[in-house]
């Protein structure tokens, strides 16, 4: 009955909505450049074709790779004054932030009356959800476990073959070294690019399964699959760039556009990236999974919620439900380099759209820790800190235990 009861309260709702449409909203962002940018302009030009007489005023917060906006967000949230609508990443990132303290609204009974819950993987519904409800739309779908390349520089050093095992990928490193080329990208002057790394070499050794038992509390951190992981990132550190520390990610890209760099480990906002720099996928840039995580999707995903007293609640309804369609998702999506998070949506024409849509759909998928899905904030800042240790001392030990003392703080096996 209660379930009824909210569904015709939305249908009274959307009724209201329809001489509502007027007045402002406000979306609060970190998209501040690049394919990122671009994306949100152009669905908000979208939007408010559809809708004139509502103005949508974007927020964004520039720097820091989101963590200037996720701290301007948090002070707003808790000082009761929310903006209408806001990014946020799926996951724990909501759930521990804002779900839980009980300041965001469900939105299952919205999904329902717009038609669209089925839309979505239910995989992906699940890491939205809390209890059993929806607190956020997701409209973005991201592979993190991406290695991109230059693919002028890959065949004037003679590579032939994309690199299928750990082996094979050093390999390949070393004949960039011995070039004179930067073999590895990096940029981890916010220590979430290497923390990104680390986590996917951790996928590497667990697998999809034994790595997302992590996180559900089902095996411990304790693993010597932990040191392994820890052990290639030092590995690693013999091919990056000397100045990595002080450079962003689209800093360690620009590397690669510029011909001084072959291979970058990154999540697919890269591949927005270099087709906003003039790259054609497929043509001057191509792509292969960090070896070992071939058969699975580290996924993160860009969502939107709905705080409670949010100042213009219907038209922030309006714009969840258009971020929800397919028209909005696939306007969006394929200028940031990501895919519709709705499975009935067009991913486009670019090849590596295309396959990563077809990889989504058929792959194992697995949480990123350092964007918010795998576990709470607090693990995700001392993870960061852990590798950001161990990339500057390459203390393999020190930063296991660090990893340890985190997984301990939030509840995770150590045992």
């Amino acid at each position: 009955m209660k379930k009824l009861v909210g569904l015709v309260l939305l249908s009274v709702l959307s009724f209201t909505m329809v001489f509502a449409q007027s007045g402002q909203v406000e979306i609060f962002s970190w998209w501040t450049g690049g394919g990122e940018e671009a994306a949100l302009l152009a669905t908000i030009a979208d939007f408010e074709e559809l809708y004139p007489n509502i103005k949508v005023i974007n927020a964004t917060v520039a720097g820091g790779a989101g963590t200037n906006a996720k701290a301007v967000l948090k002070t707003r949230m808790l000082g009761g004054n929310p903006p209408d609508t806001f990014q946020v990443h799926a996951g724990w990132e909501l759930t521990d932030t804002y779900v839980l303290p009980g300041l965001m609204e469900p939105l299952t009974d919205a999904l329902v009356l717009w038609g669209v819950y089925d839309k979505f993987p239910s995989g992906l519904i699940d890491i939205v959800s809390y209890e059993g409800e929806v607190y956020s739309i997701p409209l973005t779908i991201h592979r993190s476990n991406v290695i991109f390349y230059n693919k002028k520089l890959f065949n004037e050093i003679g590579l032939t073959k994309e690199p299928e095992t750990w082996e094979e990928f050093i390999a390949t490193l070393d004949k960039a070294k011995s070039a004179g080329y930067i073999p590895l990208a990096m940029g981890d002057k916010e220590k979430w690019e290497a923390g990104q790394i680390v986590e996917n070499l951790m996928v590497a050794e667990f697998g999809a399964e034994d790595y997302n038992e992590l996180f559900n509390g089902s095996l411990s951190f304790n693993d010597k699959r932990i040191d392994n992981s820890l052990q290639k990132m030092v590995q690693l550190m013999d091919y990056v760039n000397v100045d990595h520390a002080a450079l962003a990610w689209q800093d360690a890209a620009r590397l690669l556009y510029d011909d001084k760099a072959v291979f970058n480990l990154m999540g697919d906002w890269a591949e927005g990236y270099f087709k906003e720099l003039g790259w054609t996928p497929g043509e001057d840039f191509g792509w292969f999974e960090l070896p070992g995580t071939q058969d699975v999707f580290v996924l993160v995903s860009d969502t939107f919620g709905l705080p409670k007293k949010a100042p213009n609640r219907q038209n922030a309804l309006i714009f969840l439900e258009y971020l929800a369609s397919a028209r909005a998702q696939e306007i969006f999506n394929p200028i940031k380099g990501s895919i519709p998070a709705r499975i009935d949506a067009d991913p486009g024409n670019d090849p590596y759209l295309i396959q990563t849509a077809e990889d989504f759909r058929t792959l194992a998928i697995s949480p990123s820790i350092v964007h918010g899905s795998a576990a709470p904030e607090a693990f995700v800042t001392s993870f960061n800190d852990a590798v950001n240790n161990l990339v500057t001392t390459k203390n393999v030990a020190r930063a296991k235990q660090m990893i340890l003392w985190a997984a301990e703080d939030v509840g995770l096996l150590t045992d």
